[in-house]
């Protein structure tokens, strides 16, 4: 068996790492502060409720089929998946409310395009024709490759395929240039909520993520999403890894630890008061990592895959501010975080036929909501994702019952004007309630709700220590993107690797598997002699 390598956190980022080296020949071992595989794509079972906590939507199936068949495996023997049709549904509030089921058949879509008039129709073929030119460019030469040298991305070559991207246009202004609907603009760029960024201000490249759905379909995991967490594991099992649960890490050691004092509060300090000068003058290439602390012992290692949210290890797991480089606790505070959640798990009695898995109510303050969730001040009407896995696996829920996920993007902690406590979880209840009863069949739903569990952004931030609540790590703006988004192999330590939703390519179950890929090619390829930086 080759050397040791030792992963903190069994997220999807940390499983897609590990495989991928275990199957290469190391010997890998992960640490897991929760009882489960997945990060966020955690699980609730109770009363005969089962509840994904985190991700519900399957987008780009081939990805997450590909890990299974590296190591000669069926996915379907894993992963049994089930294309959904409509896709979702979208209802817009007002008198009357205005309904969509959109699905990923052409001649569905073009006579719904077309019944908005031709100038529509058209702009939505170019629509599709311009974004996936672009996607080519983005998966080809961005999404699948690291930066680990300015040379990397600051070449001619590279510099011409930045510039195809368009990306210094906003996400919503780009689907206006296309289609003068406002209904069809909404549907296509709320979408860049899935990985925490507005539409207002996020690169119009995040069109894409509408574009896909269109292309390829949504998809449904039997068992929900948190089945793809535990088959991970189950493979990584299999072909000889090892997964040490309820074992949460204090701290990953590097050779320079000796010279910070124990608590490493002294070399905090100067990070803090210093900001990015720390690093100036310092000959760091001699750092190495030296392995992990778990639980007070300390577990040997000469390499480790951090899985663990980007800037909570840089602040949290990392003493040495010569490691931690330009990402001193001052620099990680000022970074843009991505939107949280706030989800209520509700168990609920009945079927409810008139609605699909996957439902979006667009608030009527659609402008007004965005800006609130983006600059903290209370959201007076919510627009809400209302995922049903019963409609798909009536076995997540008991004979006659439903399984319901209400989830309302809201501001992360650091931006939130409010306190999060009983009074904000049920004003914002409150809300959720009135905009859900406005659909078909959900006329009495808060007297058939018959369990119910709350995620804020606190339980987010302490249950999966995401950086102030922000499930979906760094925000993924213009300047927190590709080589100026933190990268898998660290700059300033030989032997320390990131992976994650904060770490390049970004937010996202398919990209946070590439990110895993990406950080297990980085090590191979240090491993094999690469010149250390």
């Amino acid at each position: 068996m080759g050397k040791k390598v030792v992963v903190v956190g069994a997220g999807i980022g940390g499983l897609s790492a590990a495989i991928r080296l275990q199957h290469a020949g190391y010997s890998v071992e992960i640490y897991e502060k929760q009882s489960m595989p997945g990060g966020k794509m955690h699980q609730i079972r109770e009363q005969g409720f089962t509840f994904d906590v985190g991700p519900t939507l399957v987008m780009m199936p081939s990805i997450y089929q590909d890990i299974f068949r590296l190591c000669d495996r069926n996915p379907d023997d894993y992963i049994p998946m089930t294309r959904l049709d409509p896709m979702y549904e979208v209802f817009f509030e007002g008198s009357p409310m205005r309904h969509y089921a959109i699905n990923n058949n052409l001649p569905d879509l073009m006579k719904l395009v077309e019944s908005k008039g031709p100038e529509n129709a058209k702009g939505f073929l170019d629509y599709l024709s311009t974004l996936y030119t672009r996607y080519q460019v983005a998966y080809q030469h961005f999404i699948t490759r690291p930066f680990r040298h300015r040379r990397d991305i600051y070449n001619p070559y590279m510099l011409v395929q930045a510039m195809k991207l368009k990306t210094f246009d906003s996400a919503d202004h780009l689907m206006a240039q296309f289609m003068p609907d406002q209904d069809l603009q909404r549907m296509l760029s709320f979408q860049t909520l899935y990985i925490g960024v507005s539409p207002t201000n996020g690169p119009s490249l995040y069109n894409i993520i509408p574009m896909i759905e269109l292309l390829y379909g949504i998809w449904f995991i039997k068992g929900g999403m948190h089945t793809m967490a535990e088959q991970m594991a189950r493979l990584f099992e299999e072909i000889g890894g090892k997964i040490h649960y309820n074992a949460n890490v204090q701290r990953i050691m590097t050779s320079d630890d000796g010279n910070q004092g124990k608590s490493g509060d002294k070399a905090s300090g100067t990070a803090q008061s210093s900001g990015q000068s720390e690093v100036k003058g310092i000959h760091v290439r001699g750092i190495e990592v030296t392995g992990i602390e778990v639980d007070g012992r300390l577990v040997d290692a000469p390499y480790v895959v951090c899985n663990a949210d980007f800037p909570y290890a840089m602040k949290h797991l990392i003493d040495s501010p010569k490691v931690r480089g330009k990402y001193s606790p001052k620099k990680i505070d000022k970074m843009d975080y991505s939107c949280s959640c706030l989800v209520f798990y509700w168990g609920v009695k009945g079927t409810y036929d008139k609605l699909s898995t996957h439902n979006f109510v667009i608030s009527s303050q659609y402008d007004e909501n965005l800006r609130s969730i983006f600059d903290g001040t209370e959201i007076q009407q919510p627009s809400i994702y209302l995922h049903i896995p019963t409609q798909t696996d009536t076995s997540m829920a008991p004979a006659g019952m439903s399984t319901f996920y209400a989830l309302l993007p809201i501001s992360e902690l650091g931006t939130a004007q409010y306190e999060w406590n009983e009074q904000t979880v049920k004003l914002y209840r409150d809300k959720v309630l009135e905009a859900l009863t406005q659909l078909p069949g959900l006329e009495n739903l808060e007297e058939d709700i018959i369990f119910e569990k709350v995620a804020t952004p606190q339980d987010f931030e302490h249950e999966f220590n995401a950086y102030r609540g922000a499930t979906f790590g760094l925000q993924p703006t213009l300047r927190q993107s590709n080589h100026w988004r933190p990268q898998a192999k660290a700059k300033h330590c030989k032997g320390l690797y990131f992976t994650g939703s904060s770490t390049h390519p970004g937010a996202g179950v398919p990209i946070v598997m590439q990110s895993g890929k990406i950080c297990a090619e980085e090590l191979r390829r240090d491993e094999k002699g690469d010149t250390f930086e």
